[in-house]
């Protein structure tokens, strides 16, 4: 045991225990997070402005609705925290919770090109520009988010950082990804035989 102290320390010693970077880049996933953080908020906070104003259209589809009330309910109603980053099954749990949150609100606002009056409403052109906005702010956050955890990641696996990792247990951490994988990675089906017209 004594042997494997000395053999870590001079290697450590040598080349950089890479522990400043750890701190560093460990700092750097949090404030990206954060930054994801941010603009989920954000789009939670509008969401309640969309809702009021689609339900002034008086049949707009009350399941639609309900299921971006549920959603949005599910999606801030999880505990998140630092350490979230640190537990893969939590950080799932958080992306599955605002994927469905993106699911709901992208079906809202498919469904509310069938209504005229509410396509023509002032205020809910303001918010879906908002919404649409903030996806794309999300979008960008994110990426921030991978390109850290990624830079933080290759530091935690990489020799002789990585015995300074398992030394002050810096694990690997989650990073996003996508869960319907599978489902995207097959190529879309085109199919025009319905829409050609029959030639005289």
């Amino acid at each position: 045991m004594k042997r494997w102290l000395l053999v870590l320390v001079a290697v450590l010693s040598l080349s950089g225990c890479g522990y400043n970077d750890f701190q560093r880049l460990d700092e750097q996933t949090k404030a990206a997070w954060s930054e994801v953080l941010n603009q989920y908020q954000r789009r939670a906070d509008l969401i309640p402005n969309l809702v009021n104003t689609v339900k002034g259209e008086a049949n707009f589809e009350q399941e639609t609705l309900t299921r971006v009330i549920e959603a949005r309910a599910k999606a801030t109603s999880m505990q998140v925290s630092p350490e979230t980053l640190n537990n893969p099954e939590a950080f799932s749990r958080f992306q599955q919770a605002q994927g469905e949150l993106s699911s709901a609100l992208s079906r809202l606002l498919v469904v509310s090109e069938q209504y005229p009056n509410l396509r023509a409403n002032e205020a809910f052109r303001g918010l879906q520009a908002q919404l649409e906005g903030t996806e794309n702010r999300i979008t960008v956050a994110r990426n921030r988010y991978i390109q850290a955890v990624q830079e933080y990641n290759v530091l935690a696996r990489s020799f002789p950082t990585n015995l300074t990792a398992m030394v002050f247990n810096y694990d690997a951490k989650p990073n996003f990804t996508v869960q319907n994988e599978a489902q995207i990675s097959k190529p879309p089906t085109v199919d025009f035989g319905g829409a050609s017209a029959p030639r005289k």
